[in-house]
């Protein structure tokens, strides 16, 4: 018997990879849920939907320099083609993320500093040093008219604080349900919430909303800071982990890239003026 041609190997191989895949996302559910019910137990803060501010002095200085932060998001949207939508980052997030109507400049993936992104926004990222335990970091751009279905996080071990930079006129049509609560997002405001929570976001306005959205570790009794960890590297020698941070990699040379030709573009056009 014939060994298998190299395409059909690939094939079957391709094929076994996203069994396993699958296979490791049912039973990660099945943990993470009792994790979540560990970590809610051994929580040091609210275990609410929307979490008081109050609770997170460290914050009140990103907040008060809300408008710094506005003004490098502007300067980022400036090459809105070269940021990634989310699903390019992540294919797990299809199904909430279609075609480029959410778009993620992401300054932190999975604790580490992505410097050449940094390079612009180096405020943001200076001030974002400060959160302890950070995570994920990014500026989240939404779309006129885009609707992020409803869907839920990970882990309990991890939080989410979002502040406002550039939100539609109209705020109130431009919101995010957490759970049975619902804020709209306004220019300077900061809210912290769980995201393994039932949530889902609309912005049924005709103009684009930003935020900087950024997730660090939920602070816990030792054994709950101990389970996250653990969680934690283990989630990161998955594809879950694994592809993204490929992804990322790629998507910041390509940014890099896309913002060296403009520069040359304009360096070009000054030699030509007279």
């Amino acid at each position: 018997m014939s060994a298998p041609s190299e395409e059909k190997q690939n094939t079957l191989l391709g094929k076994f990879k996203e069994k396993r895949r699958w296979a490791v996302k049912r039973f990660g559910k099945k943990l993470i849920y009792k994790l979540a019910k560990y970590m809610e137990k051994q929580s040091l803060v609210e275990t609410t939907p929307f979490i008081p501010t109050e609770q997170f002095e460290f914050l009140n200085s990103l907040q008060a320099n809300w408008q710094v932060m506005a003004d490098e998001a502007r300067e980022v949207l400036k090459f809105r083609d070269a940021i990634p939508a989310f699903q390019e980052i992540s294919r797990d997030q299809y199904r909430i993320a279609k075609g480029k109507n959410w778009r993620t400049f992401i300054l932190y993936g999975f604790g580490q500093l992505l410097e050449k992104n940094a390079k612009m926004a180096p405020q943001t990222s200076n001030m974002l040093a400060t959160v302890p335990n950070l995570q994920t970091a990014w500026f989240s751009i939404l779309a006129p008219g885009y609707h992020i279905p409803a869907h839920t996080g990970v882990t309990k071990g991890i939080i989410r604080a979002h502040i406002g930079l550039i939100i539609p006129k109209d705020y109130e049509k431009c919101r995010i349900r957490v759970g049975d609560e619902i804020k709209p997002w306004q220019e300077g405001s900061l809210f912290i919430l769980d995201d393994t929570y039932n949530h889902e976001v609309w912005n049924d306005t005709d103009e684009e909303r930003v935020i900087l959205l950024f997730d660090f570790d939920r602070p816990m009794k030792l054994g709950g800071r101990l389970a996250n960890k653990l969680s934690l590297a283990a989630m990161k020698m998955t594809a879950f982990y694994q592809e993204p941070k490929k992804n990322l990699a790629n998507f910041e040379d390509r940014f890099e890239a896309a913002t060296q030709r403009a520069s040359d573009n304009l360096e070009k056009m000054s030699d030509r003026t007279p």
